[in-house]
């Protein structure tokens, strides 16, 4: 072994690992954040949908569908505060919701859209992009009471 080179082993393993392993680190929280984000958004627009199309009338499943909504983001470990809930109506896309409610008349077909911030470790939270969206399409049963 040459005498100059006593311990460099150690150096380039260090520096190896600073280089490959932080980045990879990085990524794997980042697409772990994204995808949370994904399952979250999805899941409570499924059971906002679900609560609001078996309500007896709107107020009543707009409160059933917000609290579906909480209970599935916070399932995901998402912060509610990070979440928009919007209605749209029968075949439009989630950009187009907001101002459309459901009056829940038997058959009635429309979009619940619910939209989840998504935090990225170490991305400036005032990208806006970094959002995840989830829509599921209710069509309220034709034969209910009410």
């Amino acid at each position: 072994m040459v005498e100059g080179e006593r311990g460099s082993a150690i150096v380039e393993f260090v520096f190896i690992a600073l280089v490959v392993f932080v980045p990879l680190v990085y990524l794997v929280a980042g697409f772990s954040a994204v995808q949370r984000g994904v399952f979250a958004s999805t899941a409570a627009a499924r059971e906002a949908g679900r609560a609001m199309g078996t309500a007896p009338d709107a107020a009543i499943g707009q409160a059933r569908a917000e609290a579906a909504v909480r209970l599935a983001v916070a399932d995901q470990a998402v912060d509610a505060t990070d979440v928009r809930l919007a209605y749209a109506p029968a075949g439009a896309d989630c950009a187009a919701a907001g101002s459309y409610t459901p009056s829940l008349t038997p058959g009635e077909e429309f979009s619940v859209c619910v939209t989840v911030t998504v935090r990225v470790p170490l991305l400036p939270e005032f990208v806006d992009t970094n959002t995840a969206t989830g829509q599921f399409v209710v069509e309220r049963d034709r034969y209910v009471d009410g």
